[in-house]
């Protein structure tokens, strides 16, 4: 979500807080700007928009000072107006403070305030923040904010900086990501790395209820009762050359075309052909705690929600073991049955989305097992659950996830073979498995060399305003996840269901306007798909069919089609949803969509 970049050492600061801002354009944002503190006082720069409003102002000259902080805003209080960008000052006009999260008792410390004498100038909590560390200054800017903090109730990633302190910027975290940066005699805040690979690899991460101080001769970290903490320096193993686009045209088309690596990756040292079955050691639970699992739920949101889904037919198929998937933002509000034989598995590209992280503490509080399938390493999730895999699919910038689903799903089957060999799966199923598994990346690479095929196909449905995606089976997930992607970046509306259930309700949609995708490899349940077809070719839609090779039924039905290799029925969500991808970015370029970053959408979501 918001974006939050901070720097303090030698060098002019807002050139380079400029530049982080930039590096974070991907998470999402309506505005955007900076404060830097130098001998004058404080100046601040802001606009409404995308960052190229703000650079405009900046054409005149970048304010002086080696101090300062930016910000990229995605709206939780007020209009994406300039007056609601951040960053917020207090009433005195000397603090500034930029802030992801929600101050959920803004409205009562306003009242306070404003009986107070306050008087503010935007709809935003974060300005209520602003006024109440101002409200508590007596000198000391790091005292001020952890006395504040010790009043608001809600998520914050802070930074926070004082014209009366040049030397100081304070930086504070709960529910929402912040790291430190460490470079050479100058130090970095930030809402994740990536502005900060240019300049230094090492960061510290910060955990909830602790707070960064830095200053021109180091950092500190404490919590906000004052007690200090040592933490570890980790190195961040991504170089800025991955987060670039590389020739691409967006960043989108660079992860969907990545997939046969980035699969190849999150298989890399996991499968034990010899023994049919998968190494997962870093779930940290024995083969004994693996056997005593009765039940396993799943909890995620969005596209890692649709890996969840695969994962169940996964699962329940071939360790037969129940399983529940559930939206991680409903999970802990609706009293869940868990105990102590129950494994609860959190996904999350980005480790750090809010309502899974919720979910998975209060699968903690109940007393289950917690694994977590996370991309990005010393995310939240990744160091609050027992155990987990991390993906390996690189940096994903794009807002629309692609990549991460595949290793999502990837990273679901190898859990799923580790705990089937551990029950009635055969070695020579295991096997059969894992060959299938080892050839998805050349298979995807075939897709993908054919993807001037999609492209043609998308040309005749640029214009279209609705859409429906049908699957059965394991490809209803598929269906799912396709009608999210054209959702969100070209703004058709689209519905993915179950193939069967079109004739409980959408068939009533279907005209010769209506295109109509159909997921139909050639599996168990491809008769019935079929019959799906002649349906909707009955009442004039438009159909296009994912079909394996010859498969001369569909193609005399459909309107157009695309082949896929053939793969087991449980993996092959994995290749579907390649040109379902490239059909959503193709119809989105043709629809001048800005497709990396979508409107009102956030590449994390670390609010509820």
């Amino acid at each position: 979500m918001c974006g939050i970049v901070g720097y303090i050492g030698p060098r002019q600061a807002a050139g380079l807080l400029i530049e982080g801002l930039r590096r974070m354009e991907y998470r999402g944002y309506d505005s955007s700007g900076i404060a830097v503190v130098n001998g004058t006082g404080l100046k601040i720069m802001k606009s409404a928009g995308k960052l190229s409003a703000l650079e405009q102002q900046l054409d005149g000259g970048m304010p002086s000072g080696t101090l300062g902080i930016g910000h990229t805003r995605w709206a939780t209080h007020g209009a994406p107006t300039t007056p609601n960008a951040h960053p917020h000052t207090d009433q005195s006009g000397h603090i500034a403070v930029i802030h992801n999260g929600i101050i959920e008792n803004a409205g009562a410390i306003r009242k306070m305030l404003q009986q107070r004498g306050h008087t503010f100038r935007s709809e935003t909590d974060t300005e209520v923040l602003a006024h109440l560390i101002g409200e508590l200054y007596r000198g000391s800017l790091e005292e001020a904010v952890a006395a504040a903090l010790r009043e608001v109730d809600g998520a914050y990633g802070l930074a926070i900086i004082s014209e009366d302190e040049p030397g100081v910027l304070v930086a504070a975290r709960k529910g929402s990501p912040l790291l430190v940066g460490v470079g050479e005699d100058e130090w970095f805040v930030a809402s994740d790395a990536s502005p900060l690979l240019e300049h230094t690899r090492s960061v510290v991460y910060l955990d909830d209820g602790e707070m960064a101080v830095l200053s021109r001769d180091g950092y500190r970290i404490r919590t906000l009762e004052t007690a200090q903490i040592e933490k570890p320096v980790n190195q961040i193993e991504w170089d800025l050359t991955t987060i670039e686009r590389g020739g691409y045209a967006h960043f989108m088309l660079k992860e969907i075309c990545e997939q046969p690596e980035s699969l190849q990756n999150t298989l890399r040292g996991h499968l034990l052909e010899e023994e049919g079955t998968s190494r997962v050691s870093g779930l940290n639970l024995s083969d004994d705690d693996l056997k005593g699992i009765e039940r396993i739920v799943i909890t995620a949101c969005g596209t890692s929600w649709h890996s969840a889904l695969i994962g169940e037919y996964m699962l329940e198929e071939m360790a037969r073991i129940p399983v529940e998937v559930e939206y991680a933002s409903e999970f802990r509000y609706r009293n869940p049955v868990i105990d102590e034989r129950t494994l609860v598995i959190g996904i999350s590209q980005s480790g750090e989305t809010a309502d899974t992280l919720a979910a998975i503490r209060e699968a903690k509080l109940r007393g289950a097992r917690t694994v977590g399938l996370v991309n990005v390493v010393g995310s939240t999730i990744a160091r609050e659950v027992d155990g987990g895999l991390y993906l390996h699919a690189g940096p994903e910038v794009g807002v629309a996830s692609t990549k991460a689903f595949t290793s999502q799903v990837a990273a679901l089957a190898l859990v799923t073979l580790r705990i089937a060999r551990l029950r009635d799966l055969s070695i020579l199923q295991g096997r059969e498995f894992i060959h299938a598994l080892q050839a998805l990346p050349g298979q995807i690479q075939e897709i993908l060399n054919r993807s001037a095929d999609v492209e043609r196909i998308a040309e005749r449905f640029t214009d279209t305003t609705n859409a429906l995606y049908l699957g059965r089976g394991v490809n209803f997930p598929a269906a799912l996840e396709g009608a999210l992607k054209m959702k969100e970046i070209s703004y058709i509306h689209a519905e993915g269901y179950p193939a069967a259930e079109m004739k409980h309700g959408p068939i009533a949609l279907i005209d010769e306007n209506m295109p109509v995708v159909f997921i139909a490899p050639h599996d168990a349940v491809h008769q019935k798909i079929v019959s799906n077809i002649e349906e909707v070719k009955a009442r004039g839609g438009r159909i296009i069919a994912l079909v394996n090779d010859g498969d001369a039924e569909i193609e005399r039905l459909a309107d157009a089609t695309f082949t896929i290799p053939t793969t087991l029925d449980l993996l092959s969500p994995i290749l579907t949803i390649i040109p379902l991808q490239l059909f959503s970015y193709y119809v989105a370029v043709r629809r001048g969509c800005n497709v990396d970053q979508p409107r009102n959408l956030a590449k994390s979501v670390t609010v509820e």
